[in-house]
């Protein structure tokens, strides 16, 4: 049997959840649901040391918002100019990506591979 891999990028994880939970009837393979963003390191939801904003020991905005692991001072003062780190953003209600940082990857048989799609659209996914 063939397999097809579906890619879905919600704004919140529970979508992805509600989602997955609903292709469970299908003959779903495998899948991930994972928080993306264009910076190397952990992400935000890792940081365990919030403290150190009182004492400045943190390397830097890119850092501290986004979790990056930066390997110059350079990439992390580009970071810290993104939107994601200052937290102002130009999207808004008809850019319909903004917020899409949750994707689902889930491998499913060929043949469900459709009906797993509108699921995951039906679920709020882009």
């Amino acid at each position: 049997m063939s397999e097809r891999t579906l890619f879905a990028y919600f704004n919140t994880p529970d979508q992805a959840k509600e989602a997955v939970d609903r292709m469970k009837s299908l003959r779903l393979i495998d899948y991930a649901i994972e928080r993306i963003d264009g910076f190397a390191g952990t992400g935000f939801q890792s940081l365990d040391r919030i403290g150190g904003t009182i004492t400045g020991d943190f390397p830097g905005l890119g850092h501290l918002t986004l979790g990056g692991d930066f390997d110059g001072p350079d990439a992390g003062v580009l970071a810290a100019a993104n939107v994601s780190a200052s937290g102002m953003s130009s999207g808004g209600y008809e850019n319909r990506e903004t917020g899409r940082d949750i994707m689902l990857v889930a491998i499913f048989e060929e043949e469900d591979y459709d009906e797993a799609e509108r699921i995951a659209q039906e679920c709020g996914a882009l």
